[in-house]
């Protein structure tokens, strides 16, 4: 198993205890800070991975499946927390997962047809706000309630531009006309 691989298994294993740790927060404030270190180290290791995977040529088909579901493991596991803690609305978390559900449902048939649909800037871009956006609920900072509002309804945006731009980019999978 190459370091690339190893990283997105480190980011599968952490994932529980990301979960555990944040959740035992509720009644034990100081644990907030080692679920936001867990969760920044499990997100570290989602860019750290796919640049070296591509920098040193290490793309496997292992990588190509589980690095995208495990950064969907952390993120909703993540948002269901934060649902529980009271710090995001679940109608929004909902919307989130849905996205992803079409979106892994389109490039299951896709894939079916020979078709492969690669991530775009959108859903990079998407990503990279709703990891924002956890971080700044973990922290749960009055003085930057403001901002955490202002990442959740941008990452919110994001997720529907992207969900948009990847049907409009490959509707001839929808269309069956590949």
């Amino acid at each position: 198993m190459n370091l690339p691989n190893k990283l997105t298994v480190l980011r599968m294993v952490l994932v529980p205890f990301f979960v555990a740790t944040l959740l035992m927060s509720q009644t034990n404030e100081p644990l907030k800070w080692v679920a936001l270190v867990l969760f920044v180290v499990a997100s570290l290791t989602d860019f750290a991975d796919g640049y070296i995977a591509r920098k040193y040529n290490l793309i496997t088909n292992f990588g190509k499946f589980m690095d995208p579901l495990a950064d969907k493991i952390l993120t909703i596991s993540g948002m269901i927390v934060l649902i529980e803690l009271g710090r995001i609305p679940s109608w929004i978390v909902v919307i989130i997962v849905a996205r992803e559900f079409i979106i892994s449902g389109f490039r299951l048939v896709a894939a079916e047809n020979g078709v492969v649909i690669a991530a775009n800037y959108w859903g990079k871009f998407k990503t990279n706000f709703q990891m924002a956006m956890i971080i700044l609920m973990i922290m749960n900072i009055p003085q930057l309630q403001l901002l955490t509002n202002i990442v959740m309804w941008i990452a919110l945006a994001l997720t529907l531009i992207s969900l948009w731009t990847y049907i409009m980019a490959n509707k001839q999978v929808l269309a069956g006309d590949m």
